[in-house]
């Protein structure tokens, strides 16, 4: 009998980030998802903070990511181990988005609409590097008052493909959902070569 190798093949790894203002749900994403207990950087949110960070709307936020929010999810039907990168969301640490980039294939830009006009900076970040990208507009406390064509709408998107999809960020099949909308538009964009 030949001897045949029956070893699955390996997963292919691919670098995401989840992206998108303060407080809109990038750790909680994050956590409902990974397979692994997530890398996390969150600090206390202090007296030092008042008057820099605005918690307009999430007064209840009592830590934030500092730098970024690291997890793993394997989709073994995709064949691929998404490496999942949160941004942090304040401003005042966008200076690592750049570098969180780098080998990232696509991103979920969380979108709080109570809070729409926080979301455009990522937006325009992923636009303006041509990174693929889907919107994930939050549905805080289970509910979303905007259809998602009335989001994508108002954010006035560059590329009007870009999907808009309702989501609650504490939910893993939510989250999965999302990802799989992700995976698909990548594969979408995948330049085939052109035959010689």
């Amino acid at each position: 009998m030949p001897d045949y190798d029956t070893t699955a093949p390996e997963a292919s790894p691919v670098k995401v980030l989840i992206a998108g203002g303060f407080g809109v749900g990038k750790t909680t994403l994050v956590e409902a998802i990974s397979e692994i207990d997530p890398l996390r950087t969150e600090e206390r949110l202090t007296a030092a903070g008042v008057g820099v960070d605005d918690l307009d709307g999430i007064e209840s936020k009592t830590a934030t990511t500092v730098a970024m929010d690291f997890g793993r999810i394997t989709l073994t039907d995709a064949g691929v181990v998404l490496y999942l990168f949160g941004t942090p969301g304040q401003e005042r640490f966008w200076f690592m988005w750049d570098d969180l980039l780098y080998g990232a294939l696509g991103a979920i830009v969380l979108v709080d609409t109570r809070r729409l006009d926080r979301s455009f900076p990522a937006i325009d970040f992923f636009e303006n590097r041509g990174l693929p990208f889907i919107i994930g507009a939050n549905c805080f406390h289970g509910e979303q008052p905007y259809t998602a064509e009335e989001i994508k709408a108002a954010l006035h998107l560059r590329d009007p493909n870009t999907p808009v999809l309702l989501l609650d960020a504490r939910s893993r099949e939510d989250v999965r959902g999302a990802l799989l909308s992700l995976l698909e538009l990548l594969i979408a964009n995948v330049q085939v070569p052109a035959p010689v």
